[in-house]
């Protein structure tokens, strides 16, 4: 029986919905250099980045740039057609050809594991070219298989630091603050141990959102018990459901489109879209049960320096925290938080001194954001989507967004519809000044072929 033959005997196919692909299998010979193996096999390893890549959350473009360093490495030709969760791709090289398509169960966000990628993909050439197809894939297994740096109870703990953070750049005062740290962290921390069942993402938002606003609504009663506080502070409950807001998906489906990756920009939109709406209309049910409603924050009474002062280390701390639950090393994400600290306080200033409209505001925000970002990519290598989209998912208008739900719910469709615009303009502008930021500092980017 040959060596082939003995394999398919062995081989046991996976019992999971979408089915574990058995890397080690490609080739009967696992001992082969790498680019003396068969076409099937190399395509392989194209096909492993790729989809790898893609499970971190980072968009269409850069997973294909990705796929075409490593293939021309190998002496093929890649064509792929890449979504959400899905990769449909083809090698080629002088004769034959291999096409595959593979899929993931889920997505979501691994910046961490992004980086490590993008260092294996740049040093392929000169330290992994050489390598035998086996210990290519138990290389990529290490990393697949690497832990994340933080648990659902220390995530939990980043999601709370970054919502109060939210809520006060948001005119929140410290009972607001407070209330939203507890909900937000439990909050997260639900939503971190269904993810360890590989419980459904919708299920996980809505019982995550709604265990928020309910821990919310207990901590600001328990305050309410203690002192005298008026119920205008119940407005801050739309903090404790920040965590959820989708500005991965967000800011690379705009970034997809731009580079016409239709495919895959449409179905991050979607994404985003669904993941917005589920979380919102949770949010809605919840605050009518307990009498919540998103009214105006009591006024802080701060000067504008000391609000400025504020908001740098509020900016700070916020995106510090949201680029902790994508899994950002501590490095990462303090760099995040010290881009985050520059550009919302801009954004900000630029709002209260009336000096450019939110939309444009937030367009400024962004493109400073981009422009720090991609001159640290160039010293110490750091992913740019690991480095913007944290340092502006603190832009995005979740409170606009859920207050226009709310009035829509009440069927006043005319203030819903006043807010969802003021959302989608400050939505849309965000990714262009990530745009724009690219297309300056980054020649490939601004050249299609």
């Amino acid at each position: 029986m040959t060596e082939e033959g003995k394999q398919s005997e062995r081989y046991v196919p996976s019992d999971q919905h979408h089915m574990a692909i058995p890397w080690q299998n490609f080739a009967p010979n696992q001992d082969t250099p790498i680019k003396q193996a068969r076409v099937k096999a190399r395509a392989s390893i194209v096909g492993r980045i790729g989809i790898m890549m893609l499970s971190c959350g980072t968009g269409a473009w850069r997973v294909r740039d990705a796929m075409n360093t490593v293939a021309r490495v190998l002496n093929l030709t890649c064509s792929a057609d890449i979504g959400l969760t899905t990769i449909n791709y083809t090698c080629f090289d002088t004769g034959h050809s291999y096409s595959q398509i593979l899929a993931l169960p889920n997505t979501g966000v691994n910046t961490d594991r992004l980086f490590v990628l993008e260092t294996f993909v740049s040093q392929f050439d000169q330290k992994y070219g050489d390598l035998t197809l086996n210990q290519l894939h138990r290389k990529l297994d290490k990393i697949q298989q690497t832990p994340g740096h933080y648990s659902p109870i220390v995530k939990g703990l980043a999601a709370a630091i970054a919502c109060a953070s939210f809520i006060f750049l948001l005119g929140g005062g410290w009972i607001e603050m407070f209330c939203t740290f507890i909900g937000a962290g439990i909050g997260n921390w639900v939503r971190g141990e269904m993810g360890k069942r590989k419980l459904t993402t919708i299920s996980g938002i809505a019982v995550s959102v709604g265990i928020a606003e309910i821990t919310y609504f207990l901590a600001f009663k328990g305050l309410q018990f203690f002192y005298p506080i008026s119920g205008n502070h119940e407005a801050g409950y739309i903090g404790a459901m920040l965590f959820v807001i989708p500005g991965f998906p967000f800011i690379t489906s705009f970034l997809d489109l731009s580079k016409l990756d239709m495919r895959s920009g449409l179905e991050r939109l979607t994404y985003a879209i669904m993941i917005t709406s589920v979380a919102t209309l949770c949010g809605w049910l919840i605050a009518l049960i307990v009498n919540f409603q998103p009214e105006n924050f009591v006024p802080l009474g701060l000067s504008p320096i000391i609000l400025l002062l504020l908001r740098l280390p509020a900016s700070f701390f916020g995106v510090y925290g949201f680029s902790m639950m994508f899994n950002s090393s501590q490095k990462l994400a303090i760099t995040s938080g010290l881009i985050g600290a520059v550009a919302n306080t801009l954004r900000l200033e630029l709002v209260d001194f009336n000096t450019i409209p939110a939309p444009a505001a937030a367009f400024c925000g962004a493109l400073v954001a981009g422009l720090l970002a991609s001159i640290i990519n160039r010293t110490n290598g750091y992913p740019r989507i690991s480095l913007t989209v944290p340092s502006i998912v603190i832009m995005v208008p979740g409170l606009f967004i859920y207050r226009g739900i709310y009035d829509i719910g009440l069927n006043e469709i005319g203030n819903g519809a006043l807010w969802l615009t003021r959302a989608a303009l400050i939505i849309l502008f965000l990714p262009l000044g990530l745009f724009v930021a690219r297309y300056l500092l980054d020649k490939d980017w601004r050249h299609f072929d």
